[in-house]
């Protein structure tokens, strides 16, 4: 089978398939279809259609994603990244428009996976990523203030702070009986985990919030208040389309594409770094497209990976793509069974599910982090921001991309003025003669998103024999916050693998970023060795301490 489109289910099955995964992969397929319930509700509701709309995603895409896909643990399915995308193409175009506009996305996602684009589509840089999807969950937890207060208005403005002037003004008709399923939402959702850990929260909150209504007839707002009857069947349809007018929904098709592309294969690469595993980025994307053109014909929504429910998967000791299999299928039996239970949620539930997400997504620790580091750094972090907030998500990815380009390129203009290093000429450069166990790996030139996966699938290769490995970084020039996550990820991967990393040479402003970021502790700052003479030596009392440490 052509390695561009190689599922891992085919890889598992190949390689053999037992009992024993089945019962984990079973386990972990059911959790995670629980977890996707509740979400898949709220996403939809968020975006402007009916509820059913985000199950049937849930169910079609996670799937053909489980099926044809290119990691081991990815679900997939209706995320929050595209709920204000979905919003603004059913006011511009309505659901016909947003069924063609997923399906060209569906067929650009195929585009970017028979061309080997996987690669290409990781190397965007963190700061960009981490811009627009904190802004994304600013203007969802804004679009849930609404609901969330149970404020009574009949029409909302588009714009961010057209939306909060309104609130203000009507803040004195709040509805506390909303008000406080919201909060109740968010602390069950928040912590039941930590009493409850078999039940998801938000699912807990959901059950318990929509019986207490159900049963004091509490004066809130309601599913079936805005929705009716809910269908809880399976249709078949194609969207109208006019010849004339393709060329409208080109625009939104790619928006929908990138994020999905960035989306999916940003959850695939935290899959492998919480199992030290690989995913086929190329094949992911091909196993995104179908989705894409095979949901909206169900009646579905755009869909991508899911960060937080691939992470649950893992957590809930899932093995192979068998796991989001069940997933899928857990909630097609819900939704046939009980999809008429829905209608009975209340809206201000939904906002606090919601609001727990978009915290979720805010990623503000990455945000604070990243606003400590370099000044082109945090330049295209609050580019990203601000233009996802105040202008649109679509403009804040274009303009993103190039400003990112422009910086790097002015950034590495600089580079011509720095004076040439001293090498270490009377140390030991002969790397035959290290001790056995230590390997050696010298980075040149920034480290910096373009490089950074590079990097890392290189540095995973030479460390695979390793028990200590040395990196001079005497000719590294500076540092990125997308080459620090992934030093992060290399130093994870190696303690699980039980390698001690040793730097060597670092330069004084990597060295400051090094500490900036936190990673200088997380090495050890004993480990961080002006020279090359200083790193043998360190990595010689490594090596000495992991034999004695045998030796007990």
């Amino acid at each position: 089978m052509n390695s561009v489109f190689k599922p891992k289910l085919y890889v598992v099955l190949k390689q053999g398939y037992h009992r024993k995964l089945f019962q984990k992969d079973l386990f972990a397929g059911i959790i995670v279809g629980f977890v996707t319930l509740p979400l898949a509700i709220a996403f939809a509701v968020a975006s402007g259609v009916s509820p059913d709309k985000g199950l049937i995603t849930a169910v079609i895409a996670g799937l053909v994603i489980s099926i044809l896909g290119g990691s081991r643990f990815q679900i997939g399915g209706p995320t929050g990244a595209f709920i204000i995308i979905i919003y603004g193409i059913l006011q511009k175009f309505g659901f016909d428009g947003l069924m063609i506009s997923t399906i060209l996305a569906g067929t650009i996602l195929v585009g970017f996976g028979l061309l080997r684009l996987g690669v290409i589509i990781k190397l965007i840089p963190d700061p960009l990523v981490v811009g627009f999807t904190s802004g994304i969950a600013v203007i969802i937890l804004t679009t849930e203030i609404k609901d969330a207060f149970g404020l009574q208005i009949s029409q909302i403005p588009d714009e961010f702070v057209g939306k909060w002037m309104a609130y203000f003004s009507n803040f004195d008709q709040i509805n506390y009986y909303a008000l406080v399923i919201t909060l109740g939402t968010i602390l069950i959702s928040v912590y039941s985990g930590k009493v409850i850990r078999r039940m998801p929260g938000a699912l807990l909150a959901m059950v318990v919030v929509t019986a207490a209504v159900t049963l004091f007839k509490l004066p809130v707002q309601t599913i079936q208040s805005l929705f009716a009857q809910i269908p809880n069947t399976l249709s078949f349809r194609l969207p109208h389309l006019e010849w004339g007018t393709l060329r409208e929904y080109i625009q939104p098709a790619i928006t929908i594409a990138m994020l999905g592309a960035i989306e999916s294969l940003r959850s695939a690469m935290v899959a492998d770094g919480m199992t030290s595993g690989s995913h086929r980025s190329n094949t992911e994307l091909v196993a995104q497209g179908i989705a894409n053109i095979l949901t909206p014909i169900f009646g579905g929504m755009p869909a991508t990976g899911a960060v937080a429910r691939t992470a649950t998967n893992i957590k809930s000791g899932a093995r192979t793509p068998v796991s989001g299999i069940i997933h899928a299928i857990t909630l097609l039996v819900i939704m046939l069974a009980f999809g008429k239970w829905v209608t009975l949620i209340p809206m201000a539930c939904l906002a606090g599910i919601l609001i727990t997400v978009a915290y979720n997504m805010s990623e503000w620790h990455s945000f604070m982090a990243i606003l400590k580091g370099s000044k082109y750094d945090v330049l295209v972090l609050l580019t990203a921001f601000f233009l996802t907030v105040f202008v649109d998500l679509t403009m804040a990815i274009e303009v993103g991309m190039v400003f990112s380009a422009m910086l790097f390129m002015q950034r590495m203009s600089k580079l011509s003025n720095i004076e040439s290093v001293n090498i270490d000429t009377d140390i030991l450069e002969n790397y035959s003669t290290l001790p056995r166990g230590v390997d050696v790996y010298e980075i040149t030139g920034p480290f910096f998103f373009g490089a950074a996966q590079s990097y890392k699938e290189m540095l995973n290769e030479i460390a695979a024999d390793s028990r200590v490995l040395i990196l001079r970084m005497r000719y590294v020039p500076f540092i990125d916050s997308t080459g620090i996550r992934t030093f992060q990820e290399v130093i994870h991967d190696f303690r699980i693998r039980k390698v001690t990393i040793v730097l060597s040479g670092v330069r004084p402003e990597v060295r400051e970023t090094l500490d900036d970021y936190g990673l200088a502790e997380i090495i050890g700052h004993d480990l961080i060795c002006d020279n090359f003479g200083e790193a043998v030596r360190k990595a010689s009392e490594e090596l000495e301490k992991k034999r004695l440490f045998r030796l007990k």
